[in-house]
Formats: C-alpha cells, sequence, structure tokens
C-alpha cells in the first residue's frame, strides 16, 4: 500500500509563496500522473495541479499563473510551488495519483491570512 507524506504547509500573508513537498513510500509517481488536490472546509476536495508522465501540466483556472507542480520520480517525490496566494488558497493540501486517487495522507494546512 503506498502512502503519501505532505509537508511545507502554514500560516502566511496575502501575496506570499510556500513550497509544499510530498513524498510517496513507493516508487508509484513514475508510473501515475501525479496530482496536488485541496479540500476547504465545507467544499469537496478538488485536483488543482496534475504533472502528467510525459511532463506536461494542468491546472484548474484558480490557481493558473500562480502555482506550479513538478516532480523528481528518483525519489519519490512532488512539489507544489505557490505564489501570489489568496485567501481563497485556504485549504488542506493532499498529493495523490491522479486519477483514481489511492489512500490519502493526513495533508498539509494551508493558511493564507493577513
Amino acid at each position: 500500500q503506498v502512502h503519501f507524506v505532505e509537508s511545507g504547509g502554514g500560516l502566511v500573508q496575502p501575496g506570499g509563496s510556500l513550497r509544499l513537498s510530498c513524498l510517496a513510500s513507493g516508487r508509484i509517481f513514475s508510473r501515475y500522473a501525479s496530482a496536488w488536490y485541496r479540500q476547504a472546509p465545507g467544499k469537496q476536495r478538488e485536483a488543482v495541479a496534475i504533472i502528467h508522465n510525459d511532463g506536461t501540466t494542468n491546472y484548474a483556472d484558480s490557481v493558473k499563473g500562480r502555482f506550479t507542480i513538478s516532480r523528481d520520480n528518483a525519489v519519490n517525490t512532488v512539489l507544489l510551488q505557490m505564489t501570489s496566494l489568496r485567501p481563497e488558497d485556504t485549504a488542506v493540501y493532499y498529493c495523490n495519483i491522479f486519477p483514481g486517487a489511492r489512500t490519502w495522507g493526513q495533508g498539509t494546512q494551508v493558511t493564507v491570512s493577513s
């Protein structure tokens, strides 16, 4: 069973930046597309950034131009660089494969507030 461990979240002011990191327990990221998801209070979990095996990326309209997803298959890691953060980016962020997510990790809390 694959496990995901997310880190890098925190409290940041609007306009600030954070870099999230996700470590998988196995080489799952080299076999599947990877994604960062987020779930805000009272809302459904949504995929915000996807990176495919050929390196192409897709972003939700709400984060396009502000978030950048990347990955290093050699160390089973997926990163999410977030800039120009807004209060509406506040959520718990998770990583997983895409589509067909496996067991979810604990996620990392991102709070954007002044």
